[in-house]
C-alpha cells in the first residue's frame, strides 16, 4: 500500500485514471448533449432550466462525494472538480450550481454533520433538493467574520435574525448551510453554522440579482426575521462556525478554480 500511495502522489493531476477518464467523458457528453442547447435561453431568461437540474440529480452529479449509504455516488473530491470543469466548459452557471452543492454544502455536512443530520439532509441533497451556502452579508463580504446575523438561544431552538447577500443557488435551494453569531461578545468565536430549511418559519428569499454573466445561476438575498431553527440543526459545535466556514471554503475555492479553467477552455476551443 505504501507503494500505491507514493505512486498516486507521483502521478500528475493531468494524467487521469481510467475511472476518472470515464467519469469525465460522461459529464462532457451530458454537457454537450443536454446543456449546450439550453445555454442561450437560460442566459437570456436569467433562469436555470428545472429539467436540467433534475437531470443533474439523476446522473448523480449533485452528490458526487456523498457516501452511497446516503444515496450519493461515493466518489472523490477530484471527481467533483472534474465535473465542475467539464460543465463550466459549456456553461459556467450549471458548473457553479453543481460546485456549490458538492464542494460547499455536501462537503460541510459530510465533514461536520452528525449521523442524524447526514441521514436526513445528505440523502435529500443527493436525490432532489438543491443546497446553498449562506455566509456573506452586505457589510461582510471579504471580512465574513464581521457578520451581523444573530442567533439567540431560546431553549430547544435558536431565533435567528439578519440578512444574507449574494447567495448562489438562493432561488432554487431548499436546504441552506447558514452562519450566524450566537455569542457576539466572543467575536468570531461566537459564529455558529446552522442547517436551515426553506420552509422554516421566519425565513424568506429576497431580491434576485440581475447579473452581467453566469446569469442562469441565481444570486439572491436571504431574510431571517425571528427564524426558528431547532437545536438539532446546529452543524458542528456552537461557536465553531468560523472553522466550518474556513475549511469548507478551502475546497470551494478549488471548485471555482475548476470553473475558471473550464470556462477558459470552452472559450479557447
Amino acid at each position: 500500500t505504501q507503494t500505491a500511495i507514493e505512486e498516486s502522489f507521483a502521478r500528475p493531476l493531468t494524467t487521469l485514471s481510467e475511472d476518472e477518464q470515464m467519469f469525465r467523458d460522461s459529464v462532457r457528453e451530458f454537457a454537450e448533449g443536454e446543456i449546450r442547447k439550453r445555454v442561450e435561453k437560460m442566459d437570456e431568461q436569467g433562469q436555470m432550466d428545472a429539467d436540467l437540474i433534475k437531470q443533474c440529480f439523476d446522473l448523480g452529479l449533485m452528490g458526487i462525494e456523498t457516501p452511497e449509504e446516503f444515496g450519493g455516488a461515493g466518489g472523490s473530491f477530484f471527481q467533483a472538480i472534474l465535473a465542475v470543469e467539464e460543465l463550466s466548459r459549456v456553461d459556467a452557471s450549471v458548473g457553479v450550481l453543481v460546485d456549490v452543492q458538492n464542494t460547499l454544502v455536501n462537503n460541510a455536512l459530510i465533514r461536520w454533520g452528525n449521523q442524524d443530520q447526514k441521514k436526513k439532509y445528505l440523502s435529500q441533497l443527493a436525490a432532489e433538493k438543491v443546497g446553498a451556502y449562506a455566509l456573506s452579508e452586505a457589510g461582510s463580504g471579504s471580512d465574513a467574520f464581521a457578520m451581523q446575523t444573530r442567533a439567540v438561544d431560546a431553549g430547544d431552538h435558536f431565533v435567528v435574525n439578519g440578512r444574507k447577500l449574494w447567495i448562489t443557488n438562493g432561488k432554487e435551494a431548499e436546504i441552506f448551510v447558514l452562519f450566524a453569531n450566537a455569542n457576539p461578545e466572543a467575536g468570531y468565536r461566537g459564529i455558529t453554522a446552522f442547517i436551515v430549511e426553506k420552509t422554516t418559519e421566519g425565513f424568506s428569499v429576497g431580491k434576485k440579482e440581475n447579473k452581467l454573466g453566469i446569469r442562469a445561476s441565481s444570486t439572491t438575498e436571504l431574510i431571517l426575521e425571528d427564524c426558528k431553527v431547532p437545536k438539532e440543526n446546529v452543524l458542528g459545535e456552537i461557536g465553531k462556525g468560523y472553522k466550518v466556514s474556513i475549511e469548507t471554503l478551502n475546497e470551494g475555492r478549488i471548485g471555482i478554480g475548476a470553473q475558471m479553467i473550464g470556462l477558459a477552455r470552452g472559450a479557447l476551443e
